[in-house]
């Protein structure tokens, strides 16, 4: 199979499967495996966001997971210097980078690049969040598309967060969030890739959802988030975002019991499954979707789409 040069990109919702057959791929390919997940970059959180086991460490080398202080932050644009020097040194070793993650907007700044856009105000960004939070999304989508036309196309009506980024773009600049992009180009050709999402029967991911929450709270969540907890994380870093911290916590300081815990993080798991099939959709059209219940067929699956 002739891959030189080339990058394997495994995206799926979260319990997928990803990370095994991440492995199978990477033993078969002489590759290794490269982090694709926003919340797997932080080195104090290992439980609550399924980082590789020391064991899968083992057996294939695996890089960009942990490399960050919850209390730091840490952007797409920083992923993305990391994540092209980590390409360019295992082809230089004749290996094959397997990118692995769920974070839809890691594998959208590699393939297409990063917008570059002015810093916007803190001015602009406050107003934005307020007229959001005072009329809803659903009217802030229809104030966007008169405001900036070209959003209709390209934005889903139920995109909070993009809505806002391309609204306070527009009223900064002056110039649309998508002209910005059309000015933006991948490190690599769109051959080097080959794109593969797993995409798993809902009923199937939620069963297994139930089961990874369920192993997280043996494996020792509670502990995690309280020296998490005590470290008194700015509210405003991305880690707190992480499932089950908030959840956790209100269990810890009693405005929960750890039933009620364990069932409010296995809904925002399902909640954000959902949202990263809803990306699928919306950006991920020239994957290959492959899926199998048996590990060794959804490998064999991954094979005949690369090769």
């Amino acid at each position: 199979m002739k891959l030189e040069k080339k990058v394997i990109l495994l995206a799926g919702p979260t319990a997928s499967g990803k990370s095994k057959l991440a492995i199978k791929l990477a033993q078969h390919l002489n590759g290794e495996i490269i982090n694709a997940d926003s919340m797997q970059i932080y080195k104090e959180i290992s439980i609550l966001t399924s980082k590789p086991k020391s064991k899968d460490k083992k057996i294939i080398k695996h890089h960009l997971y942990g490399l960050s202080s919850v209390r730091d932050k840490f952007s797409t644009g920083h992923w993305l210097q990391m994540v092209v020097k980590k390409i360019e040194k295992q082809w230089s070793l004749g290996q094959i980078p397997i990118v692995v993650g769920g974070t839809g907007l890691y594998f959208k700044a590699l393939t297409e690049g990063l917008v570059e856009i002015p810093n916007i105000s803190n001015k602009v960004r406050t107003e934005v969040r307020k007229l959001h939070r005072k009329i809803g999304q659903k009217n802030f989508y229809k104030r966007l598309v008169e405001l900036d036309p070209l959003t209709k196309k390209s934005l889903l009506p139920s995109d909070s967060q993009r809505s806002m980024r391309a609204y306070e773009v527009k009223k900064f600049t002056g110039k649309s969030l998508f002209d910005f992009r059309k000015e933006t180009k991948s490190n690599f050709g769109d051959d080097t890739f080959k794109k593969l999402f797993i995409n798993v029967p809902r009923e199937f991911l939620n069963k297994k959802i139930e089961s990874r929450v369920d192993y997280m709270f043996k494996d020792g969540a509670v502990a995690e988030t309280k020296k998490f907890l005590k470290m008194k994380i700015n509210k405003d870093l991305s880690s707190n975002k992480i499932i089950g911290i908030r959840e956790i916590g209100d269990y810890l300081s009693g405005k929960v019991t750890l039933i009620e815990a364990k069932e409010l993080i296995k809904q925002k798991t399902r909640q954000y499954a959902k949202r990263q099939f809803t990306w699928a959709r919306g950006h991920m059209k020239s994957w290959e979707m492959i899926y199998s219940s048996d590990l060794n067929d959804l490998f064999r699956k991954a094979i005949s789409k690369i090769s």
